[in-house]
């Protein structure tokens, strides 16, 4: 089972991209995020059309993630669980053919000294539990999207120019640090343990040509998730296309239940 990431940067001025990269790649499953369109003005037929099951939770100009599927999608969630207040549409979990998948646009947090931070944290924490339920469930899952961390100095090209952004803080990368070490693996990571690699280029200042990026869209795998793991890579084709997302697709490949 191929399971990719992707944060698309609005599925509508993006749409043909993503199409053209569920028919070039042909993932199994994608999870898409920060889509900015509402559960009915996403573009469902289109991709249906390409033979994808859809599951949305969409939210007008803002966030917005989804779940495209070429096998059944089963038993949605839409919302991370923790706070009923959170209206941003930035989590949604479903199962496909015994695999529980969550897809996540989880908050930027930026600038550090406003109330984003602290509601970047708090999701976080709240990140956590719902892994950590997971896990006593014993689930199969993966945990994929924009995280909006770079875990380590290695995963930004200019650690010193972002020691005061919120991807980079202390904060930001223990809590990452945390949802490891429950007892996920992160899959890029566990298959390329010293490659230097980007998952999103900014716009500005010639990033892309510069290849100056940071990686900060992951996977993250339970144990019984982790045990199927036989790849991982980082599909940097879709973002030197025109009218490109700033972020690039990661893909995950596991093996077939036994």
């Amino acid at each position: 089972m191929k399971i990719a990431t992707w944060n698309v940067n609005s599925i509508k001025a993006r749409l043909p991209r993503v199409l053209e990269y569920l028919g070039e790649a042909g993932p199994d499953v994608i999870l898409l995020q920060e889509t900015k369109s509402t559960d009915e003005t996403f573009p469902s037929l289109e991709i249906e059309d390409l033979g994808y099951n859809v599951a949305i939770h969409g939210q007008k100009t803002y966030n917005g993630v989804a779940i495209l599927s070429k096998r059944p999608i089963e038993d949605t969630m839409a919302g991370l669980p923790g706070d009923e207040t959170d209206e941003q549409a930035r989590y949604l979990e479903a199962t496909v053919d015994g695999v529980r998948v969550a897809t996540i646009y989880l908050p930027n947090g930026n600038p550090i000294d406003s109330e984003k931070f602290p509601y970047k944290l708090g999701w976080m924490n709240r990140l956590i539990e719902r892994a950590r339920g997971l896990l006593e469930a014993e689930e199969c899952f993966v945990l994929g999207g924009d995280y909006n961390v770079c875990p380590r100095d290695e995963d930004c090209f200019d650690p010193q120019g972002f020691s005061d952004d919120a991807l980079c803080q202390p904060e930001s990368r223990n809590r990452f640090r945390a949802l490891l070490n429950l007892g996920l693996t992160e899959a890029y990571r566990a298959l390329h343990p010293s490659v230097i690699a980007y998952t999103y280029w900014d716009y500005q200042r010639g990033a892309w040509q510069k290849d100056n990026g940071v990686r900060i869209d992951h996977l993250l795998l339970s144990p019984r998730a982790a045990d199927r793991l036989v790849g991982c890579e980082i599909d940097r084709g879709p973002r030197g296309k025109p009218k490109a997302s700033d972020h690039t697709p990661i893909w995950c490949e596991l093996s077939e239940a036994v």
